[in-house]
């Protein structure tokens, strides 16, 4: 883990309690931060599987299966992702040559924000393969449109099968089209559990989705619990092979005429990475809005000196 903040911390203490690795290395530019962290999380290790935990540096990185970026400047009140392009992409130029400097061979997990430019400028630095560096994209933001969807119709939000695509930001997309609870369609769900306001009620779900990272940094000045829960379950599913399908952020070619930029569609997640898109059905106005979440992206990666 790359970044000992409250995502990366937190990220390691679920990441301790899952028991998919036997150790844990913490890598921040403030090494007594790192050792504090690997200390207080250490101490949870009785109650779960026995692993090693522990501040260390780059050179750990040569045999890792996985790196976890998630350093840099964290998201302030009243501050988008993309406002911070241009802070972190500094901090993952001192970063990223220094992973690619120990011939590194695992799975590069882009987590820090703007998530889906910096899991671009991951690939360009690193040289590794597109398909070997991931960013977290809109695992979390389907997960709270999930939870979201649970709670307005009454039903355990495992059932609710639904994505948000594009951006991890405010040029998300929802992808209502393609949402089902057990393969029974929204809408019908929807009219079979009471509700019969389907326009009023999934732009409201969609705006509370969106701005929910927001509310959270206004209120508590910071969101890394779920992210947290996030980075848990796609390290599952590279260590385990799983071959699940997450919304995570990747480099496209060619779909919905979208091409050489890296955001969030329904990928084959695996051992190896990204192992192929799935197709998603968009509507018309959706296929339009994510190609230009596609294009705002593809401006900003413009500006940006490599």
């Amino acid at each position: 883990m790359i970044g000992c903040g409250f995502v990366g911390s937190e990220s390691v203490f679920a990441l301790m309690q899952s028991g998919l690795f036997t150790e844990i290395v913490l890598i921040d530019a403030d090494k007594n931060k790192a050792e504090g962290e690997a200390m207080d999380i250490s101490h949870g290790i009785p109650f779960a599987s026995p692993m090693k935990i522990y501040a260390g540096d780059y050179d750990d990185v040569a045999d890792a299966a996985i790196v976890v970026i998630s350093a840099g400047a964290g998201q302030k009140p009243g501050e988008t992702r993309l406002d911070l392009v241009n802070k972190n992409v500094a901090i993952f130029k001192s970063i990223i040559p220094e992973i690619a400097k120990r011939n590194f061979a695992g799975i590069m997990l882009v987590v820090a924000n703007p998530v889906d430019i910096l899991t671009q400028v991951a690939i360009k630095l690193s040289g590794l393969l597109e398909n070997r560096v991931i960013g977290s994209g809109t695992v979390l933001d389907s997960a709270r449109l999930r939870y979201k969807l649970g709670e307005h119709l009454s039903v355990d939000s495992r059932s609710v099968h639904a994505f948000i695509v594009g951006e991890h930001g405010d040029s998300e997309v929802v992808a209502w089209s393609s949402a089902n609870v057990s393969g029974v369609p929204l809408s019908e769900m929807c009219e079979m559990r009471g509700h019969y306001k389907h326009k009023e009620n999934t732009t409201e779900i969609a705006t509370a989705v969106k701005n929910s990272a927001y509310e959270i940094i206004n209120k508590k000045h910071a969101t890394y619990y779920g992210i947290a829960m996030s980075v848990k379950r796609i390290c599952e599913v590279i260590m385990r092979d799983e071959k699940s399908i997450l919304p995570v952020s990747h480099m496209i070619h060619g779909v919905y005429d979208i091409d050489g930029v890296s955001l969030s569609m329904p990928a084959i997640v695996g051992a190896d990475g990204i192992e192929s898109d799935i197709p998603i059905n968009l509507r018309g106005e959706e296929a339009l809005k994510l190609k230009e979440s596609a294009d705002s992206l593809k401006k900003i990666m413009e500006t940006i000196e490599l």
